[in-house]
């Protein structure tokens, strides 16, 4: 409702009063305001209510052609830049929001909520990236209740990014895995560097449970 009041104002102004210097210029900041907190759909809609508005001072009252040409230029570019960067903008977000849910998945998956109680255990978790607004990384812990007990598996992985990221989904995927196959805590240590260090995978850090 502010840029459309600021519109309707600065016409009524300029229509009862015509001859105020930089009145009809004044219509520019309509849109500018606008994208900057409105969507591009609302910034292009009061955009072209300034550009009416505008021609509405046009016609009611006797600006020089060529200055008022240059307002109308002048006004109609920068309706165009914000609407545009407007859009930009609302695209990036939307990418930004689906990387964002893509993350949250991918960390379900791979860091697998932990149960509250796992034998004669109370369990709780959670986790922290090191990054600001970052979903997931190289860290990773894990549980997996055994004839012979309990075990859970805290790591961190060597590096950042995808490549850290996948490397925790294996030794996750190894740890679930040879839990119940390696009878002592040596076997199961052993495994996991085995796996993690298997030829042609980046070297990770060793394994310590």
């Amino acid at each position: 409702m502010l840029p459309l009041g600021l519109i309707v104002a600065i016409v009524l102004t300029d229509v009862l009063s015509p001859g105020l210097p930089m009145g009809p210029s004044l219509l520019i900041v309509a849109p500018a305001l606008t994208a900057s907190f409105a969507s591009t759909l609302i910034t292009g809609a009061i955009a072209a209510l300034a550009v009416a508005g505008m021609l509405v001072i046009g016609l009611q009252n006797s600006h020089p052609i060529t200055d008022f040409d240059s307002q109308i230029i002048a006004l109609l570019v920068v309706s165009v830049i914000v609407t545009a960067f407007g859009y930009l903008r609302e695209r990036h977000a939307r990418e930004l929001e689906l990387i964002r849910t893509v993350s949250e998945v991918t960390q379900r998956v791979v860091l697998r909520p932990l149960p509250r109680r796992i034998g004669p255990l109370r369990v709780g978790s959670v986790y922290l990236a090191a990054q600001e607004q970052a979903l997931l990384g190289g860290d990773l812990y894990a549980t997996a209740r055994t004839s012979t007990g309990t075990r859970l598996i805290i790591g961190d992985v060597t590096g950042r990014g995808l490549t850290a990221i996948s490397d925790a989904a294996l030794l996750l995927g190894a740890f679930r895995e040879g839990a119940h196959r390696q009878a002592t805590l040596p076997d199961l240590a052993a495994y996991l560097d085995q796996r993690v260090l298997e030829p042609g995978r980046p070297f990770l850090s060793s394994v310590h449970e």
